[in-house]
């Protein structure tokens, strides 16, 4: 790249300033690095805590659900599935985090009470309620973990996005500047000492050239010029 910049003082100049520039935006990126990554270790110990509670709730509903099968029969837990009439309602909201859009998750109508849930209460057992209010926790935990695992996700393309250009930056930019800025001062120096050298030389033959005259000058014979003098005066 160096060998492709002219060495120049404007283009020198405008080296200096785009290395200023991109030092900047280092510093800048580099801090947002750091912040994302902060961010982003807090979220993982939340998705963590998400997974290992939706694990549980996972294990509940399966536990509830087959002892339901067992007391009452496949009929009767598909029959009071199929009694519900009010359906969870999911809304989706954004956030910002370091710059980063990530979703909010806001659910209603998850969690239900008996007379909610649509079947009989005279015709179905406790194992029932144990199996519906299972699944109920068991989808807000889904919820929960689909919110946090899209931000993690987000937030980790972010980052890798940001870590990305600050090394474009740190080892390719910048010292491809470094070199250029340094390859122009090199030129310039050489352009200076030439010029010093060439303005060395003018000077030296201009004043050989004056010593030369001086010498000229000071080698004619004054007894000549006097015999000049005296034959032109007679002559007249």
């Amino acid at each position: 790249m160096a060998t492709d910049v002219k060495p120049t003082r404007k283009e020198l100049m405008a080296i200096e300033d785009r290395i200023d520039l991109s030092e900047r935006g280092h510093g800048t990126l580099e801090k947002k690095r750091d912040g994302l990554i902060m961010e982003f270790m807090d979220i993982l110990d939340r998705a963590q805590d998400v997974r290992g509670n939706l694990a549980d709730d996972y294990e509940a509903a399966q536990r509830t659900i087959n002892m339901a099968r067992a007391m009452e029969g496949d009929v009767a837990v598909r029959g009071a599935a199929a009694a519900l009439q009010e359906h969870p309602e999911i809304t989706t909201e954004s956030k910002n985090i370091m710059g980063v859009v990530v979703p909010q998750i806001e659910s209603s109508r998850v969690s239900k009470s008996l007379d909610q849930r649509g079947y009989g209460l005279m015709g179905t057992s406790a194992r029932i309620d144990e199996a519906a209010e299972a699944y109920e926790d068991l989808l807000e935990s889904i919820i929960l973990a689909a919110e946090v695992e899209t931000a993690m996700k987000k937030m980790l393309e972010e980052i890798e996005t940001t870590k990305r250009r600050v090394n474009a930056l740190e080892f390719k930019l910048l010292p491809d500047l470094y070199e250029s800025k340094e390859y122009i001062e090199q030129k310039l120096e050489e352009q200076e000492r030439e010029e010093i050298f060439r303005m060395k030389k003018i000077k030296d033959k201009k004043e050989a050239e004056e010593d030369e005259d001086a010498i000229d000058g000071e080698g004619a014979d004054p007894f000549v010029a006097a015999d000049v003098q005296e034959t032109a005066a007679g002559s007249d």
